[in-house]
């Protein structure tokens, strides 16, 4: 299924600009098609003189007409010329007579979708509303004024006044929609239309009135506790000056409000208001916040207990006389350190997934300091990219690469001067890892059996589900950005079907 811009840009509309404006509009597809009691469809057109759907809503208070996908369609010959005919003109064009859709009546109404451009218009498309004259009822209150919301927005798009580009882009979480509650607000903020939802949702907070009559920026400041901080925003919300959101709190319910401001070329006719209570999902957020703060604390215990605990590994190792003993404290002291390196990363943002480029980087200054023997001279050099890796990964990676680049500089050098390069590639696959060293190589060939090579056989192999492969270089071309052609080579493949992305 092709997204809304790619289906745009095969049309020929090149501009990101134009893109953006009907990726705006077709956020507000629900809104329309919800006050319209209509499917809305967007055409852009076509190379052929004709028109493609990008854009279908089904409205969610009435029945849809169609039932099958028409995104990425033509248009139909019985809408090309009205169509045609808004996108030329341009025009709101509706249809002269009931036609006929699959059996069903029905009446189309054409709306140019227009951009302001430094002055000038461009039209970019055209927003069809296919209402279902099959299921027709005596109109309430209610739908009237939700239909005359519709034929307000539409003529503001038409004229290239909506959607507003100065209003917050990307819904937040729990944003009011049509059926949730409209408020209905003239020129001067006064409320002439409050539907029963949207009435619910203020008597939740502390007003027990009706609204119609009443000013909605007055109701509301006689709602909000007086000693408690309000959004700045709230004033032009309220009053509907500006398409903006925001929150009012009190008696502990949440209500969202959603201000769009009603134009008729350029000059402010009135708004409508959107509101929703959103009480339980501000708690759902507060709670996830909550959670957040506490792993994130978790993390940083960890990371200063692992530190506590490399510290009192490496005074051990500096009070112990046995020069093995010695060793195996210096390498038990990196590993912990190594871990506490991925746990102060997890432990500064919110997500459990961590940069491993930012962590193998500290790992590695770390490694190449503490295994450096004092006559080995190690240029340690990282090449590529990781990417990111979810915790559950990060770790075992970081505690195999110190292991394998601890053994390069160490025993792959041995107390020579010379180089070690650790190089990422990362495709949709898998993660390949090479560290390769300028060392002797291998002796005879052969792979260590010691504790190191056993840890990082382990973590590969056992929980990350990878290979892991040893072998000598001898003169071959090394990989793009390396610089090492003989030594010992270590080939780490880890498949990313394994990586939660």
């Amino acid at each position: 299924m092709s997204t809304l811009s790619d289906l745009v840009y095969a049309q020929g509309i090149a501009s990101e600009a134009d893109v953006e404006w009907l990726h705006r509009l077709a956020g507000d597809g629900q809104l329309l098609a919800d006050l319209s009691f209509a499917d809305i469809v967007m055409w852009v057109p076509a190379s052929d003189d004709s028109f493609v759907a990008v854009a279908h809503t089904r409205p969610g208070g009435a029945a849809t007409l169609f039932y099958r996908d028409i995104v990425g369609e033509r248009i139909r010959p019985q809408w090309q010329a009205q169509v045609r005919e808004a996108f030329t003109a341009p025009g709101i064009i509706d249809s002269s007579s009931p036609e006929w859709f699959e059996e069903t009546p029905t009446r189309v109404r054409a709306v140019p979708i227009v951009r302001k451009l430094d002055g000038d218009q461009a039209v970019m498309g055209v927003l069809t509303r296919h209402t279902n004259l099959g299921d027709v009822r005596a109109p309430s209150r209610q739908q009237i004024t939700f239909n005359d919301c519709a034929d307000d927005i539409f003529r503001m798009i038409a004229t290239g006044d909506f959607p507003d580009l100065s209003a917050p882009t990307g819904p937040r979480r729990g944003a009011p929609r049509a059926a949730d509650g409209l408020i209905r607000l003239d020129v001067d903020g006064v409320v002439t239309f409050a539907s029963p939802n949207a009435l619910s949702a203020f008597n939740r907070v502390g007003f027990a009135d009706e609204l119609e009559g009443e000013s909605l920026a007055e109701v509301t400041s006689r709602i909000l506790p007086a000693a408690r901080d309000t959004d700045e925003s709230l004033p032009v919300v309220v009053t509907g000056r500006a398409p903006w959101r925001t929150d009012i709190e009190a008696r502990g319910v949440t209500v969202s409000l959603r201000a769009i401001p009603l134009r008729d070329h350029g000059n402010r006719t009135g708004a409508i208001v959107l509101c929703r209570d959103v009480t339980e999902l501000r708690h759902q957020e507060q709670e996830l916040l909550t959670k957040d703060a506490t792993i994130r604390e978790i993390h940083h215990r960890v990371k200063n207990n692992l530190q506590t605990v490399a510290s009192l590994l490496r005074i051990q190792a500096r009070r112990t006389k046995s020069e093995e003993a010695r060793e195996s404290l210096t390498q038990a002291m990196q590993r912990v350190a190594a871990i506490a390196v991925v746990h102060d990363t997890l432990s500064e943002g919110l997500s459990q997934n961590v940069d491993f480029d930012q962590v193998f980087d500290r790992v590695l200054r770390l490694v190449a300091e503490v295994a450096a023997a004092p006559n080995t001279l190690a240029h340690t050099h990282s090449i590529g990219k990781f990417g990111v890796l979810p915790s559950e990964y990060a770790t075992p990676l970081a505690l195999a690469l110190t292991e394998l680049v601890t053994n390069a500089v160490e025993h792959g050098l041995k107390g020579q001067e010379g180089k070690v390069e650790i190089i990422a590639e990362r495709d949709e696959e898998q993660l390949v890892v090479r560290v390769r060293d300028s060392g002797s190589g291998l002796p005879e060939g052969t792979v260590g059996r010691g504790l190191g090579t056993q840890i990082v056989r382990t973590l590969i192999q056992g929980e990350l589900s990878g290979s892991i492969e040893w072998r000598t270089l001898s003169g071959e071309e090394p990989p793009a950005g390396g610089q090492i052609e003989s030594g010992t080579e270590v080939l780490i493949e880890i498949p990313l079907k394994w990586i939660k992305r």
